[in-house]
């Protein structure tokens, strides 16, 4: 069982507490000779709960109740899963035999689970439908017990001044109903009193309770374990680290010995060697808790393991990455001892190496930089080169407009109407449009002078254009001239060259399936053609 969070000491089971001063390398090496036989205490585990199933199918269900309810037992610690399927069978079996006493105990059971697990609302939404005047003392004290640690265990988790008191207020009210219900003499008496100390902070109390628990009876592991892993706390606090760390693996032992996994007294024994900077023990250990969570199944478990894991992980791969670092470098020595030549070639290979690297990455670099400077280079021409054209020949059109201006005014003026027509027809709109595309291709022609020999390139030689006498680019062309200075909308394309979109992609489209490279290399060779 699980009793108290706040300090990351969560109650797992435990061996023995010595009596004289402890022999801590010979614990630890106890601990893992334990660790090696992890399997043959897993099989026995398992073989106990094959063992109790076989039973099922030839006893009635009275004794059914009994061979559950000795599952779940085996489960409770083991694995979150099967634990919680058979608190739920043993509710609807004890439902079914109409029995009071194994009603309530079948909740009292899912409850456990629940709290263990870190499910406080669903636990306490369980055991709020349990009558506890209606019940058998050891009922009445099992359900009591529950209520104490499920209020314990929110105390530690809401860590808040003000709920967590009144939740500790709420646990020790319960034990205090739970203790009147047992006998003195019994171990769990003793148990609920040392916890009751505890949480009221009185230590020295706590620790003669726990104490007297471990020497005055023969306790089974489980029950053993809540004792020690929670009398290693109160030694810690009480500034006692050798005998905290004595008690934290002895509960790791007994953890592996009884298989169970709901427990982190291994996790603990990882962040006190952790701490102590015993960093390979503390990563041998912690693998074996994360191993543990992941096995049991219970979320709040595996965040509690989560947190630590990475830690000690990453000092123990630095580590081994420094303890590598050391080893290569005496190695290095060795070998230039041993062989000066081969020691400089190989040092001089690994200079080369990363002289290579650097000076691909430079030219990696500079090839971005080179390119980049092009496109700055080409988009200052192409911006010079145009405003000087659409200043031109926009002064040049208003030169023009102003002149016929002035004409049609004065023919206006006298009345030569006939003349007016004349001047109006004489205006010959294909051909303004044709100097329009001859001056465009006059301008790009100077900024791009190897445009149509690089746009050739990327066809076969009898799919190139052959432009005709005194022209300098065809409607093919000046659409990707127009594409290469930056218009990529085909609407926009259409305007410009007085087509319908449909024509513009039409001549696209052919271009580029006639091309000796597939559409988006197309477009990139395109945009890769330099001005001057």
């Amino acid at each position: 069982m699980r009793f108290f969070l706040t300090v990351g000491l969560c109650i797992v089971v435990s061996l023995g507490c010595a009596k004289a001063a402890p022999d801590i390398d010979s614990l630890l090496q106890q601990l893992n000779n334990t660790i090696e036989k992890r399997d043959v205490f897993l099989k026995e585990k398992l073989a106990r709960i094959e063992g109790y199933k076989r039973q099922l199918g030839k006893i009635d269900s009275v004794q059914q109740y009994t061979v559950y309810n000795a599952i779940y037992e085996e489960y409770k610690s083991f694995i979150y899963d099967s634990a919680f399927i058979y608190a739920r069978k043993l509710q609807h079996l004890a439902r079914y035999l109409r029995d009071p006493n194994k009603i309530a105990a079948a909740r009292i059971n899912l409850g456990f689970i629940l709290v263990s697990s870190g499910l406080f609302n669903e636990a306490l939404d369980t055991l709020r439908t349990l009558h506890p005047s209606g019940l058998t003392d050891s009922l009445r004290a099992a359900y009591y017990f529950l209520r104490a640690r499920t209020s314990y265990d929110l105390s530690d988790f809401n860590r808040d001044n003000f709920y967590s008191t009144q939740y500790t207020r709420q646990g020790n009210a319960y034990i205090d109903s739970a203790m009147a219900l047992v006998r003195p003499d019994r171990p769990l008496y003793g148990l609920m009193k040392g916890l009751k100390h505890l949480h009221l902070r009185e230590m020295p109390e706590a620790r003669q309770a726990f104490e007297s628990l471990i020497a005055q009876h023969n306790l089974a592991d489980a029950d053993f374990a809540v004792a020690a892993s929670t009398l290693s706390f109160i030694y810690f606090y009480s500034n006692e680290p050798i005998r905290a760390k004595e008690m934290l693996i002895r509960a790791a032992i007994a953890d592996i010995r009884a298989s169970t996994k709901e427990t982190l007294a291994t996790l603990n024994l990882a962040d006190m060697l952790y701490k102590e900077g015993d960093v390979h023990g503390a990563y041998k250990y912690v693998k074996i808790a994360m191993e543990d969570a992941n096995y049991y199944g219970a979320r709040h478990r595996k965040v509690q393991v989560a947190a630590v894991f990475p830690i000690i992980e990453g000092k123990q791969l630095s580590l081994v990455e420094s303890r590598r670092r050391i080893l290569m470098f005496y190695s290095t020595i060795i070998t230039l001892l041993s062989v000066v030549t081969i020691g400089f070639a190989i040092i001089i290979y690994k200079q080369f190496q990363k002289l290579r690297a650097a000076e691909k990455t430079i030219s990696d670099a500079n090839h971005v930089l080179t390119e980049t400077n092009h496109q700055l280079r080409d988009a200052n021409k192409i911006k010079e080169e145009y405003v000087w054209y659409y200043f031109t020949t926009t002064a040049e059109y208003i030169t023009r407009l102003d002149a016929l201006k002035k004409t049609l005014e004065l023919k206006l003026m006298t009345k030569k109407l006939e003349d007016m027509r004349f001047t109006i027809e004489s205006i010959n709109v294909k051909k303004e449009r044709e100097d329009l595309y001859h001056n465009f291709d006059k301008v790009f022609l100077k900024l791009f002078p190897d445009f149509v020999y690089a746009f050739n390139a990327l066809f076969k030689e009898e799919d190139r254009i052959v432009l005709k006498e005194g022209q300098l680019l065809n409607t093919e062309l000046r659409i990707f001239a127009l594409i290469r200075m930056g218009i990529h909308d085909h609407d926009k394309i259409a305007r410009i060259l007085d087509y319908s979109v449909t024509t513009i992609y039409t001549y696209k489209t052919r271009l580029r399936n006639k091309s000796i490279l597939p559409n988006e290399g197309f477009d990139r060779q395109i945009m890769a053609i330099r001005a001057l």
